[in-house]
């Protein structure tokens, strides 16, 4: 997953609203969003490590993960990032508790960021080049793609910003977000981060939806969490070339 927007405690009706797309290889086998057979998780499902990217566990918590880019990334053989939204979901620690758990223990895993949010509660922790950090956040919206919480990439700054009107409007149509997770606009080279991959890379990555035939916007997903505990998870699929590939809507009571 490689761009997020968060809203906690912002909508009416809606504790929690998050948005998102995730980025990877074509090739890479992935299973769609589903109910997992051995774990009470609401996810899709990354059949090479197992793990996920964003999903839904019992009582509204979820969780979604993005990875650091820090140049051209070295082969790295320690656990999947994809281990630790899935841990979270299927266990019972607070969102603070597991964020600050975590953080004695980053370095473990290759470069991540994490958002984690349960009934009460919703915290941030990083594994970065720079350190390691661990957060609690206050109600508010948040954006996240490759780089530290909230910073100012052009895409991540414009998901941000429509999340946060669109919450505090109230709005109950969903349309908007779609719109927003699909744009394809290339960011001004002015506005680029320089995270190490060369300009004409970072360009390429500067579009909320990436539409190539090795790499680019594999899910869009929502996720609607309400103040009463009942959710939904909404994830759109597309394949090589950005072709749509089909959607799945999945209900969880309080």
């Amino acid at each position: 997953m490689c761009l997020v927007a968060l809203a906690w405690n912002v909508h009416p009706r809606w504790r929690l609203v998050v948005a998102g797309n995730r980025d990877e290889l074509h090739a890479r086998p992935t299973a769609p969003l589903a109910r997992w057979p051995d774990s009470p998780v609401l996810a899709g499902r990354d059949l090479r490590s197992g793990g996920t990217w964003m999903g839904l566990g019992p009582n509204g918590r979820m969780a979604v993960v993005t990875n650091v880019r820090n140049g051209l990334a070295p082969p790295f053989d320690g656990p999947s990032r994809g281990a630790l939204p899935l841990r979270f979901l299927a266990g019972t620690d607070s969102a603070p508790a597991y964020a600050t758990a975590l953080a004695d223990e980053t370095g473990r895993y290759a470069p991540f960021n994490l958002l984690v949010a349960d009934a009460d509660a919703c915290a941030y922790v990083g594994h970065h080049p720079d350190g390691k950090r661990d957060r609690r956040l206050a109600p508010g919206t948040y954006g996240l793609s490759n780089g530290p919480l909230d910073a100012p990439w052009p895409k991540t700054t414009r998901l941000r910003i429509l999340l946060a009107q669109w919450a505090e409007a109230g709005d109950a149509d969903p349309k908007p977000l779609w719109t927003a997770l699909a744009d394809e606009r290339i960011a001004d080279d002015d506005l680029l981060p320089d995270t190490g991959v060369g300009l004409a890379l970072e360009r390429r990555l500067s579009a909320a939806f990436i539409r190539e035939q090795d790499y680019g916007t594999r899910a869009s997903t929502l996720v609607l969490i309400g103040h009463d505990g009942s959710a939904r998870i909404h994830e759109r699929r597309f394949g090589p070339g950005g072709v749509f590939e089909g959607e799945t809507v999945l209900d969880s009571a309080p």
